[in-house]
């Protein structure tokens, strides 16, 4: 059985990345951008920044900074008639996931046509989108170098779950300057979620040696950097070991897939409007203590990989220590504890895990849930 490995042809990282990358666009004969961004970079001046840069390489930009957290079809929509309207040949996202996604979408129906909702699944779309280089500001979606686009779908309140190597960005840049500065609250969550999707990806029933490699190495730089990171925004190398942490993480999610962390997260994204991250760091070790059943020796190597002793611990014993690892960790960087704090009610929760059942992310979790496992899951995360 053959298997593929999926990433952008160009990643450019460290700093000054972002200067390099706009270098390496000229001569492609690119004329117009559309940068794809949410209100916050935009009326900090970010967007403008890098509008001028790509002046500078001889193509000119036109800002969409309607990408709200949870991008919505009708945020594609607005980016879309905007592309369309201006001719745009290229398209730069700016931001965290919410704007990788978004200007996927956009790109993806804009080279396509139709609606973004008929992409949903897997490898849906029969064209390549729109050329898209993705510039990160944050540290965990990994966005900016993967095949997944999540669009919440407003009139179902369903997160869209489109897994399509059509959405990959064909340049990628993580400048951990611009990493700078971002909340404890936003660092903690995309950091518990670059180290949701290690996990999942390395207990996943797609896993190989290559994104294990990658997956392992990624729980130990967000062990090392993550608290750092919260504690002090201006530590550049706890920055730096995240920015790396969050794609080398996403290297091994884009190619092994994810689980039922992944499928559950999506619901609450939809159904509430809550911060994605967060809802995975929740999940997460519920969801893993279910797994446990099949991947005790598999949770030991993150318990290993976490900073932790494991030299005398059975599977099933080092399974238990890596929830532990997963738990203190969130709780070092103030995670909240569970999802009934941030607004989930109990009388949704049939509802959320029949959603749940259908996501694409929860096709290769190494335990096959049913309807009522995947409740329990969310009464025992409550």
């Amino acid at each position: 059985m053959s298997t593929s490995f999926i990433m952008p042809s160009m990643n450019i990282m460290g700093e000054n990345a972002l200067a390099d990358a706009v270098a390496t666009l000229g001569g492609r004969g690119f004329a117009k951008a559309l940068i794809v961004t949410d209100a916050g970079l935009a009326r900090l001046g970010v967007a403008d920044d890098v509008a001028r840069a790509l002046d500078g390489a001889g193509i000119t930009a036109v800002i969409f900074d309607g990408a709200q957290p949870n991008p919505t079809v009708g945020n594609v929509d607005d980016g879309l008639a905007l592309i369309r309207q201006h001719g745009c040949d290229l398209v730069v996202s700016l931001g965290g996931g919410s704007s990788h996604d978004c200007a996927k979408g956009i790109a993806l129906v804009a080279a396509n046509g139709g609606s973004v909702a008929d992409y949903e699944g897997i490898d849906q779309s029969p064209l390549p989108q729109v050329p898209l280089l993705a510039i990160n500001t944050t540290a965990g979606t990994a966005a900016e170098m993967t095949r997944f686009c999540i669009i919440t779908d407003e009139a179902r309140h369903v997160k869209m779950a489109i897994v399509d190597k059509h959405v990959t960005p064909f340049l990628s840049v993580n400048d951990p300057a611009m990493m700078v500065g971002k909340p404890k609250g936003l660092t903690a969550a995309t950091g518990m979620d670059a180290l949701t999707h290690a996990i999942e990806a390395y207990v996943s029933t797609a896993a190989t040696p290559i994104t294990d490699g990658c997956a392992l190495q990624a729980m130990k730089l967000i062990a090392e950097h993550l608290r750092d990171a919260v504690a002090d925004g201006g530590n550049m190398q706890a920055r730096e070991g995240m920015a790396y942490a969050q794609f080398l993480a996403g290297m091994a999610f884009n190619n092994a897939s994810l689980g039922y962390v992944h499928a559950m997260a999506h619901q609450l994204g939809g159904f509430y409007d809550l911060p994605h991250g967060v809802c995975n760091a929740v999940l997460l070790p519920h969801v893993e203590a279910f797994n446990a059943a099949v991947s005790a020796g598999r949770l030991r190597d993150v318990a290993d990989a976490m900073g932790v002793d494991v030299s005398n611990l059975t599977a099933e014993q080092g399974a238990e220590a890596a929830l532990g690892a997963i738990r203190q960790l969130s709780a070092d960087i103030g995670i909240p504890a569970g999802l009934a704090e941030l607004g989930m009610k109990d009388a949704d929760i049939p509802t959320l895990a029949k959603n749940a059942m259908a996501d694409a992310c929860g096709f290769t979790n190494p335990r096959p849930a049913n309807q009522d496992e995947i409740e329990a899951i969310f009464r025992a995360a409550a």
